[in-house]
């Protein structure tokens, strides 16, 4: 079984959120956010929804297991799409540009 807490918490420190930031950014009080931690909780549905949306990520993408297969966002489709059509040289000035974000 996937920890959620623990999901999310990767999810907020790879993009360098707070829960102050994460609570801005999904519309959620952080007062419930950071209840979740202190009580070890298990958010509601409709909560986690919003958590994936402020992520930019799918409910399904929260609960996967590294190597299990995801549906992907309308968003990330057409990320990857655009990518497969850039040579290694466009591809490699991309991940640049992201490195320097």
């Amino acid at each position: 079984m996937v920890d959620v807490l623990a999901r999310i918490t990767e999810y907020r420190e790879a993009r360098g959120w707070t829960e102050y930031q994460l609570a801005e950014r999904s519309g959620l009080p952080q007062s419930t956010i950071s209840s979740w931690f202190r009580k070890g909780m298990m958010p509601t549905i409709p909560s986690l929804e919003k958590i994936c949306i402020a992520f930019g990520i799918t409910i399904s993408q929260l609960f996967a297991n590294e190597n299990e297969s995801v549906s992907l966002t309308s968003t990330q489709r057409k990320l990857l799409e655009s990518w497969s059509r850039l040579d290694e040289e466009k591809q490699a000035a991309v991940f640049q540009l992201i490195e320097k974000m």
